[in-house]
């Protein structure tokens, strides 16, 4: 292994749990939520996703970096991780589609990680205690002079971070083949995967900051509306919320993936919470409560809608009903607005049918999406 992968690094959490491991990526000091994600591929994927911004990420499988990095996979610009934890890196990565490892990755980009640590007992304590500030550093060795660094930082509920993530300007993913549809996609925190998968349906996409006004989204005349995935505590993004409610008072067809759902479920006058670990993998089950199915899913999210599962709500809109369940510990999954003429004009799910990474059960909803605009 390198000099650099050799160097003592410290992982300290908030309630002063601490982990002695060395240096993996960039050295020095880093700071954000820490949290767990089970997959056991995909963390190039996972690395590049906008809604991991100010978390410091445990891989729970063991053996992480095989495959090195390539050009090709990336969800976003950049690494969006605040930090990254693994066991056993790989020394050496094996595939063709390789251009460098993961580590020079890291360095580059000035990720700070660690490695050799337990990580089956961390994420333990993380299930256990719930997910909580940490840092990691190659420059403070010393558990509480590090835990006091650590308590100074934000807490993630409260942190209003979709500006931070969103693009700067707008962009247009043109559809592939001939042209069906023309929707808005509001970026907070959008995977690269996304618009992909419905310029694949022949969706023409225009996506904007997640500042844009009504003005700028009227402007583009959109068979449709998309949010996105993205960062932070639902409870504090009022912009985007504001917009889907003028946007839903005029039936034009909505879908939202994650963060999405929760805006949605805000824009319907319902709550949202903290999960006490989250759900971060490509293995989450859920059922989708019309067909019986059971579809196993990407997620990544540390916020949920708070829906009754087995009531219709009233809103301004028409009704609103919980459509998908997590199998795991029974958290929303899904949502479907019915307007007042008994047809669907909007739905949201909480996981991620783009699932780069895999797996790939849930795709047809961006299909529904297509269905609900040829009705509309």
């Amino acid at each position: 292994m390198s000099q650099a992968a050799t160097q003592a690094a410290l992982l300290v959490l908030e309630d002063g749990r601490a982990f002695a491991g060395t240096s993996y990526g960039a050295t020095g000091e880093t700071f954000g939520e820490a949290v767990f994600t089970t997959g056991m591929t995909g963390y190039q994927e996972t690395l590049t996703d906008p809604s991991y911004h100010r978390q410091i990420v445990t891989q729970t499988a063991p053996h992480i970096g095989n495959t090195g990095v390539n050009d090709e996979d990336d969800e976003s610009q950049k690494i969006w991780v605040a930090g990254y934890v693994v066991r056993d890196p790989a020394r050496v990565s094996s595939n063709w589609r390789a251009t460098r490892g993961l580590d020079d990755q890291l360095k580059g980009q000035g990720i700070v990680g660690i490695a050799g640590i337990d990580t089956r007992a961390l994420t333990r304590h993380l299930r256990e205690r719930g997910a909580m500030r940490a840092g990691i550093s190659t420059e403070i060795l010393d558990p509480e002079v590090l835990l006091r660094k650590v308590l100074e930082q934000p807490a993630m509920a409260g942190a209003d971070l979709a500006d931070e993530v969103t693009t700067a300007e707008a962009y247009v993913v043109p559809a592939e083949g001939e042209k069906r549809f023309t929707v808005v996609a509001l970026d907070l925190g959008i995977k690269t995967m996304t618009p992909k998968r419905m310029a694949e349906r022949g969706i023409e996409v225009h996506v904007l900051p997640a500042t844009a006004s009504l003005a700028d989204v009227l402007a583009v005349n959109p068979d449709g509306i998309f949010m996105s995935n993205g960062p932070g505590d639902p409870e504090t993004t009022e912009h985007p919320t504001t917009l889907l409610k003028e946007l839903l008072g005029r039936e034009i067809p909505y879908f939202g993936i994650c963060f999405g759902n929760q805006v949605f479920g805000r824009a319907l006058g319902l709550g949202t919470f903290k999960l006490k670990y989250g759900h971060r993998g490509i293995n989450q089950p859920v059922l989708d409560r019309a067909t019986g199915k059971v579809e196993i899913t990407s997620q990544n999210h540390g916020f949920a809608v708070d829906a009754p599962l087995d009531a219709l709500v009233e809103t301004p809109y028409g009704i609103a009903e919980v459509t998908h369940v997590s199998l795991n510990d029974n958290v929303v999954e899904g949502l479907k607005l019915t307007g007042k003429d008994g047809k669907t004009v909007a739905f949201s799910v909480q996981y991620h049918p783009e699932a780069a990474a895999g797996p790939h059960d849930s795709a047809y909803l961006f299909d529904r999406f297509v269905e609900l605009m040829e009705k509309s």
